[in-house]
């Protein structure tokens, strides 16, 4: 674990969030399954957002091809929360993001994670190139820590 990923200076775009009843589990705390609810959300946020995705009719959608969070510290129902987004690699057809879940009020990510998605054209699902309004957002987004190589 570092600071590069736990703090929260180190993201680039963010979403509040308001935890739900339902987000809490029988142990009191929000359960893991909807850290990756939050990672969803934030990601195609942005996605629409800044890089002008249309979900409904774009030609290209993009897919999830492998994740991973790690949990620091439980939160619970009722909070708000920011979930808070970064691109640590860009490729031709993919992209890897660097997500974290903040209490709206710590400096320190409870879970952080990585998300990445593929762009494929939606009539074959086969990898094409990100087009340009979403390669441009997601290029304004990137955060390089330094040693990492980008995706080829």
């Amino acid at each position: 674990m570092s600071e590069f990923n736990t703090n929260r200076e180190h993201y680039r775009y963010f979403s509040r969030i308001s935890t739900r009843w339902m987000d809490n589990d029988i142990y009191g705390h929000i359960n893991n399954v909807h850290y990756y609810s939050f990672f969803d959300t934030v990601a195609n946020e942005f996605l629409i957002r800044e890089g002008g995705l249309d979900i409904q009719s774009a030609d290209v959608v993009a897919y999830i091809v492998a994740s991973s969070c790690q949990y620091l510290q439980p939160l619970s129902h009722p909070a708000e929360l920011d979930a808070a987004f970064r691109v640590n690699r860009l490729g031709n057809s993919s992209v890897e993001y660097g997500i974290a879940i903040f209490s709206a009020q710590s400096q320190h990510a409870a879970a952080w994670g990585t998300y990445t998605h593929v762009f494929v054209e939606r009539a074959t699902d086969k990898p094409c190139p990100i087009p340009g309004s979403i390669r441009q957002a997601l290029s304004g987004a990137m955060v390089v820590q330094a040693g990492d190589p980008e995706l080829p």
